[in-house]
């Protein structure tokens, strides 16, 4: 599963869209959204995942989840990993992820990875007896290489999901920023932006320092994602 004939560069960043066949449904219940989840993860490492480490894993993505405390390093996670992972977002059919390579093919390997493991769990989950793509033969990969882009990237990845809830609202508009921007804050945790506005989440997952210091802090976050929001009440598009 390459990227599109292009050579990705350590140290950079990396807009990757990872798309489902067709139509189909990448996550059909929320046990899929977790496994999505756990994926993103647990692959995010230069070594071969042992079964304790598995267990270990789920086992940490589980406490976050009870505990709701903040962390107060933003770094946490302290494998050799393949990527950095910035920003992330889980959607129907797709997964967006903002990276940054760390290891020579570092982000293929990782794609690779969660292109080889979601499936194998999907399949066995539902009984499907496919020897055909599950996934797009080739990753989208965009380069983000100034802070401008990133600062797109980031309201892009998370104002994804609105199209849940809004479908059609790149043509229009969005006729209920309220209501939208409660979605996002208080339904929608399948996706970065909560640990990125003070609500702990999945916070083992991303490395958030670099978008910190980049907007303002967690409130800068929250308030860029909302005046976004209300600004697209009054215009189309993104």
């Amino acid at each position: 599963m390459p990227a599109r004939n292009q050579k990705l560069i350590n140290n950079e960043f990396y807009h990757i869209t990872l798309r489902r066949v067709g139509e189909s449904l990448l996550f059909k219940d929320i046990n899929d959204h977790y496994r999505g989840i756990f994926s993103i993860y647990e692959f995010n490492t230069l070594t071969p995942v042992t079964i304790r480490e598995r267990r270990n894993a789920r086992l940490r993505i589980k406490q976050e989840i009870k505990k709701g405390t903040r962390d107060q390093d933003l770094c946490v996670d302290t494998r050799d990993q393949l990527v950095e992972i910035l920003l992330f977002c889980l959607m129907p059919n797709h997964i967006h992820l903002l990276l940054k390579q760390l290891k020579e093919g570092g982000i293929s390997k990782y794609i690779n990875k969660i292109g080889a493991g979601y499936p194998a769990y999907f399949k066995k989950k539902y009984d499907i007896d496919s020897r055909g793509h599950f996934f797009q033969d080739r990753f989208n990969a965009v380069h983000i290489k100034t802070d401008e882009q990133l600062i797109m990237a980031f309201i892009y990845i998370h104002t994804n999901p609105i199209s849940l809830i809004e479908p059609g609202w790149k043509e229009k508009k969005i006729k209920n920023p309220e209501k939208t921007i409660r979605f996002l804050e208080k339904d929608y945790r399948w996706s970065s932006f909560w640990d990125y506005i003070g609500t702990k989440n999945f916070s083992s997952i991303t490395e958030r320092k670099l978008f910190i210091n980049l907007i303002g802090g967690e409130q800068k976050c929250k308030e860029l994602i909302e005046d976004w929001i209300k600004s697209k009440n009054q215009r189309p598009g993104l």
